[in-house]
């Protein structure tokens, strides 16, 4: 048997070589005895290798590189993610006369579709504010191009409004673009009236409107202005990240020199949320009455006796006649409730509005009366009560505006009324530190800057 002969075998001593024996003998060898024999591709690595290779990048060029692709996660009974839904998309551009509803029928899209994107639609965009040249993005799906999916619109630079399909119903939706303030200013000699001027200058319609009005409490524009006279105007520009401006946004303060005198004003809102226009003193400019009811218009008969250009003999003429075109708004004067709303002999179509301190105001010859007047409606100063015409003894489209104290006509030009109590205390304290940043701004634009940046509101 193998195991008994193995046991009758003599016993080997094999003894380990010293660290002499070793260097005498490796002494003897040639050098390429001395070289390491080269590992076959089957031999084992030592514990060495194995972690200098896990450490290695994974390359092309190695054999034993695994490449394994990511894959996510999905737990099992996971359905498949459902295809992005194809849509075609339309472009429409407005015309002059075209409504909302109109575009989407001539598009195809079936009534009950359209009425019912335009419901959720509407109350972020209304009807009025369609204009001309404005396009309309109509998306619909690829397989039913009458069945609408959604629908975009641009009012404005980075101000997108949006109406999309969502299961049975709509949801709409509106973004914009942050913006971002800056404080820019024009400036301009006055030759054919404040407003053209400041329009010419650069500033928006709208806001230059608002700079009439507001000096409408202090400046009479058909005595007080002379050639020379100049203006300036301090306003918002907000833009966006990327510098594109975006809109237009608040006038800040305005500048108005009269023969060599300036008055200056500047936007102030309150604690409780009301805006108005302050001195330097921090005295508002409203609450008392407007010279001049209405904008861009040209008195064309004063205040006292004078020659009835109809009848023809000389009467004493109550109020001061302003001539406008026709349509031209009439503002109320100052706050005030309703008295009558009439058509009234001469005066054609009249509106009466009483205020305090036994004050009346009188708007005659109107073209038409604004929406909801009437008897005991209130009024705000500013407010627009009518529009200018030519109804009654008129020889023209003008409004003739009386103003009555204690029951007595007084000339609405030179009369002095009451002024509205100055700010005070804390409210004035915080009126006097934004006036005083808002100045150091504008030093900045003195400086050549056409534009300085505003902190965000």
């Amino acid at each position: 048997m193998l195991l008994p002969a193995l046991l009758l075998l003599p016993a080997v001593h094999f003894a380990w070589p010293t660290a002499e024996q070793v260097n005498v003998e490796a002494a003897a060898l040639p050098d390429a005895a001395l070289a390491p024999a080269p590992v076959a591709p089957s031999a084992f690595l030592e514990e060495p290798a194995i972690e200098e290779r896990a450490e290695a990048p994974l390359t092309l060029d190695a054999p034993e590189a695994a490449l394994v692709e990511a894959v996510p996660y999905a737990p099992p009974g996971t359905p498949d993610p459902e295809p992005e839904p194809a849509f075609t998309e339309q472009t429409v551009t407005v015309a002059s006369g075209d409504t909302l509803l109109g575009l989407l029928t001539e598009a195809g899209v079936p009534g009950a579709d359209a009425h019912a994107a335009l419901a959720e639609l509407l109350p972020l965009f209304p009807a009025n504010r369609l204009r001309p040249g404005q396009e309309l993005l109509l998306r619909f799906d690829a397989e039913d191009e009458t069945r609408l999916m959604a629908l975009e619109i641009n009012p404005g630079p980075g101000h997108t409004v949006a109406v999309e399909r969502q299961g049975e119903g709509w949801q709409a939706d509106e973004a914009r673009l942050p913006e971002h303030p800056h404080l820019a200013q024009v400036e301009a000699v006055v030759t054919g009236g404040v407003f053209p001027a400041l329009v010419n200058a650069g500033l928006p319609a709208n806001l230059a409107y608002s700079i009439v009005r507001a000096y409408s409490h202090r400046v009479d524009f058909q005595r007080d202005l002379r050639a020379g006279d100049r203006v300036a105007v301090a306003f918002e520009r907000m833009r966006s990240e990327d510098g594109t401006l975006l809109r237009h946004g608040r006038v800040l303060y305005a500048a108005l020199t009269l023969s060599g005198q300036t008055q200056e004003i500047w936007r102030h809102e309150g604690p409780d949320g009301e805006v108005g226009w302050y001195d330097a003193a921090g005295r508002p400019l409203a609450g008392g009455f407007l010279r001049t009811p209405l904008n861009g218009a040209r008195m064309s008969s004063g205040f006292g006796p004078r020659r009835h250009p109809i009848l023809g003999y000389n009467r004493m003429h109550r109020g001061v006649d302003f001539a406008a075109p026709t349509g031209t708004p009439i503002y109320a004067a100052s706050d005030g409730v309703v008295l009558s709303v009439r058509r009234e002999r001469g005066y054609g179509n009249v509106i009466r509005v009483r205020h305090a301190g036994n004050t009346m105001t009188l708007y005659a010859h109107l073209s038409r009366f604004a929406p909801g007047m009437a008897a005991g409606t209130r009024v705000r100063q500013g407010q627009t009560i009518g529009r200018v015409g030519s109804t009654g003894m008129s020889t023209g489209p003008h409004l003739h505006y009386e103003l009555h104290v204690n029951g007595q006509a007084v000339n609405p030009a030179t009369s002095r009324l009451p002024a509205p109590p100055a700010l005070a205390g804390r409210a004035l304290l915080q009126y006097q530190t934004a006036r005083t940043d808002l100045n150091r701004q504008r030093a900045r634009l003195a400086r050549g800057l056409t534009e300085v940046a505003l902190a965000p509101q």
